[in-house]
C-alpha cells in the first residue's frame, strides 16, 4: 500500500465517526422535515402520505383556497423575526467592535480576565439568566423602581413583553458570539498598515474607514452571521420575554408541532428558515469569496 493510499485510509477512519453522527444526527432529521413540509396535515394530527404544496403556500400566498386561505400574519411574523434578529446583530457590533479594540490593547493578564468574564454566562443556566431580565424589566421591577423613586417617570413604563425586551434579552445573549470573532480580527490587525495610513496624511476618520474597517471585517461579517442564524430561529427568549404578545418564527413552529400538532406546516416553516440561513451563509460565502480573489477589496 502506498503513502497516499494509507494517508486516505487513515483519514477516512478518523472522520468515519464524526460522519456517522452528522448523517444520523442532521441528515436524516433534515430529510425527514424535508419530506414532511410536502405532505398534507391529518385530520388529527401528524400528516398523511399525499403531495400538498400548500404547507408554503399559506405562508407565501398560494394556500389551497378549498382548505385554508393566505394569511398574511405568518409573513408578518416572518419579517418580524428578520427584523429582530437583524437589530440584535447590529446591536451587539456597536456593543462589541469599540470593547474588542479595548481588550485587544489591554496586558495579557488583564486580556484574559476579560475573556474569561466574556465567557463567564456560558456557565449558567440561559433560563435563570433571563428570568433575572424579567425581574428588571417588569412593572415592578429594579428598573421601573428605580425611575419612580428618583421622579424620573409618573408610572411604571412597560418594558416587559415587547420588542425591545426580546432584543436585550437577545443582545445579552450573543455578545459572547459577536464579540471573540471580532476579537480575533482586531488581534491579527497589522498596525504598521494604520501607521502608515497616517503617515500619508489620513486622518483618523479616513484611516478607520479605509485601513482599519476592512481588516476587520472578516470577523465582523463572521460575527453577524453566527449571531443571525440562532437569532432568527431562538424561541427560549420570546417565550420568557416576550410572552403571548410578541410571536417569533421559532414560536410558531414550536406550536405547530406541539400544540396544533400541524407536522407539515411546522415543517414547512423550519425550511423557510433554514432557506434564510443558507442564504445568510451564501452572502458570507461570496462575499468572503470576493474579497480573496480581488486583492483591492481586502486592503
Amino acid at each position: 500500500m502506498s503513502a497516499r493510499s494509507r494517508h486516505r485510509l487513515e483519514l477516512g477512519i478518523l472522520l468515519t465517526p464524526a460522519t456517522l453522527f452528522l448523517i444520523a444526527f442532521f441528515v436524516v432529521p433534515l430529510g425527514i422535515m424535508v419530506v414532511m413540509s410536502f405532505l398534507m396535515p391529518g385530520l388529527y394530527g401528524g400528516a398523511e402520505w399525499e403531495f400538498y404544496p400548500h404547507n408554503f403556500g399559506r405562508i407565501l400566498g398560494f394556500a389551497d383556497p378549498m382548505f385554508e386561505e393566505f394569511d398574511p400574519v405568518y409573513l408578518a411574523i416572518f419579517w418580524r423575526s428578520v427584523r429582530i434578529a437583524a437589530l440584535t446583530v447590529l446591536c451587539t457590533f456597536l456593543v462589541c467592535y469599540p470593547a474588542a479594540f479595548q481588550v485587544a490593547r489591554l496586558p495579557d493578564r488583564w486580556k484574559n480576565f476579560c475573556l474569561f468574564l466574556i465567557a463567564l454566562p456560558f456557565f449558567t443556566s440561559l433560563i435563570v439568566r433571563l428570568f433575572v431580565w424579567v425581574l428588571l424589566l417588569r412593572q415592578t421591577g429594579l428598573i421601573n423602581e428605580v425611575l419612580l423613586d428618583l421622579h424620573l417617570i409618573d408610572r411604571p413604563l412597560d418594558m416587559i413583553y415587547t420588542d425591545g425586551a426580546i432584543i436585550v434579552g437577545m443582545v445579552y445573549i450573543y455578545v459572547p458570539f459577536m464579540f471573540l470573532p471580532i476579537y480575533a480580527s482586531v488581534e491579527k490587525l497589522d498596525w504598521a498598515l494604520v501607521r502608515a495610513s497616517q503617515d500619508l496624511g489620513a486622518g483618523a476618520i479616513r484611516t478607520f474607514l479605509r485601513v482599519i474597517f476592512p481588516l476587520t471585517l472578516p470577523g465582523v461579517i463572521g460575527g453577524a452571521i453566527i449571531v443571525f442564524i440562532p437569532a432568527l430561529g431562538n424561541f427560549v427568549v420570546p417565550e420568557v420575554l416576550g410572552g403571548a404578545k410578541v410571536l417569533m418564527l421559532g414560536n410558531l413552529i414550536e406550536q405547530q408541532f406541539l400544540s396544533a400538532r400541524n407536522w407539515p406546516f411546522g415543517s414547512a416553516l423550519a425550511m423557510l428558515v433554514m432557506a434564510a440561513m443558507l442564504v445568510a451563509l451564501l452572502i458570507y460565502v461570496l462575499t468572503e469569496g470576493r474579497r480573496g480573489s480581488d486583492p483591492a477589496l481586502s486592503l
